[in-house]
């Protein structure tokens, strides 16, 4: 995905501009952790999302 894919399209509404970081385990799943991107620390707290393997699907699969 792209910045532009979380564009709104017609909406005066911002949209969050988001970053994400791969977390490596050595005894499970990889995951990605995405977050707001100006985030302040307490914000980190409550405001992410965690995505495992098979949380993933294709782009081509959903057009």
């Amino acid at each position: 995905m792209t910045d532009a894919d979380f564009h709104a399209a017609d909406s005066e509404e911002s949209t969050a501009e988001l970053d994400h970081v791969t977390i490596e385990n050595d005894d499970a799943p990889n995951e990605c952790a995405i977050f707001p991107h100006e985030a302040s620390e307490d914000e980190l707290m409550n405001a992410w999302i965690a995505a495992h393997d098979d949380s993933f699907i294709s782009l081509e699969s959903m057009r």
